[in-house]
């Protein structure tokens, strides 16, 4: 395996908020690796950083050996907290604008995951309320594109917060069947119980800072904790 990622005495504030404060970490590649932390804890300002969105203060972060820009951006696939789609668009629409944008999208396993849901490709996405568009559709419709590129680092910030918990099967279910085996998912998340079974590796972020970055199969067989218990445990909660 190699280093996919790297962080090297990294650093980001805001004004005197320290979001982040001189970490430093690895993930290899091939990997699905929970980023584990309550809210403000640093998880979405380092995603942000690996795509480029915000520059560190401090340190280096360097993805596949390059610092974030047009090379990383071509192998890193990123779904936000909050949806950035047009909501005036048919789904179609945005599949076109992502195949134009992104040489590596794959427009037929778009298509694929689309039927798979009985997703009318004509319908709009503002259309939330319509019999053939459910309740978090929206959220799955940038879950598929985002999950359609052939990518090296899939960065995924809180997927499954704010959506029922069929959505979350559904994503779930999206993100373990609908990527390269050599590639890495990164899932930032405070719902620990609901993605543990699927991770290979778990960091733990809390105020800026990494307390602990293991295997999964460590914790469980030789701590003889689920990630949960150990993330109350760590967090207090």
């Amino acid at each position: 395996m190699s280093t996919i990622l790297e962080c090297k005495n990294l650093s980001k504030k805001y004004g005197r908020k320290q979001a982040l404060d001189n970490i430093t970490l690895s993930l290899e590649s091939g990997r699905i690796i929970g980023l584990l932390g309550p809210n403000g804890s640093g998880k979405t300002t380092l995603i942000k950083l690996i795509n480029g969105l915000l520059a560190p203060t401090g340190g280096k972060l360097f993805i596949n050996g390059n610092t974030p820009g047009v090379e990383s951006k071509k192998i890193v696939s990123y779904l936000p907290e909050r949806t950035y789609l047009d909501e005036t668009q048919k789904v179609s629409e945005a599949i076109t604008l992502f195949e134009d944008f992104y040489e590596d999208f794959d427009r037929s396993r778009a298509i694929s995951m689309l039927e798979k849901l009985n997703i009318d490709s004509n319908a709009r996405i503002t259309e939330l309320n319509d019999k053939t568009v459910a309740k978090g559709t929206k959220e799955k419709v940038q879950l598929i594109l985002v999950m359609s590129r052939r990518a090296k680092l899939y960065c995924l910030d809180e997927p499954i917060a704010g959506v029922d918990p069929a959505a979350r099967d559904y994503i779930l279910s999206t993100i373990i069947n609908n990527y390269e085996p050599d590639s890495t998912i990164l899932i930032s998340t405070h719902l620990i119980s609901d993605v543990e079974n699927i991770l290979d590796e778990v960091v733990f972020i809390k105020n800026g800072h990494i307390v602990l970055k293991n295997d999964v199969e460590d914790i469980r067989f030789n701590q003889g904790k689920s990630v949960d218990v150990l993330f109350r445990e760590v967090f207090k909660c």
